[in-house]
């Protein structure tokens, strides 16, 4: 399962409000994220709460290619306290929060054998 998560730049003349921290849901459902894409403000804190309603085991890793591509031959079993890094025990919620400094396309994804998939 891999979604795609895109940071945006805000405008110079965005309203003051447009600084302040988002909060977005990623629910795990039968191997999925849902919602599957979001865009989030560069520069901003974003607190993610992520809800695994599956009995069994998922990580939510976002990075770019290189990170995921460390990730996919890592041996890592539990991430630690990382924020691009969270595993999520069956039927568990974890909240994480991130800044994404510049504009770009990141994907988050579970490397479990057979999840990426």
């Amino acid at each position: 399962m891999a979604l795609a998560l895109a940071a945006f730049a805000a405008g110079a003349c965005a309203p003051a409000s447009a600084a302040s921290p988002r909060q977005f849901g990623i629910r795990i459902h039968y191997s999925r994220f849902e919602p599957n894409r979001i865009e989030v403000p560069a520069g901003v804190p974003v607190t993610f709460t992520l809800v695994n309603d599956d009995p069994i085991e998922h990580e939510w890793l976002v990075g770019d290619a290189a990170f995921h591509a460390r990730h996919r031959t890592g041996t890592e079993p539990v991430h630690g306290d990382r924020p691009d890094e969270v595993s999520l025990p069956p039927l568990a919620t974890r909240t994480t929060t991130l800044s994404f400094a510049t504009p770009g396309e990141l994907t988050f994804i579970c490397h479990f054998p057979g999840h990426e998939a």
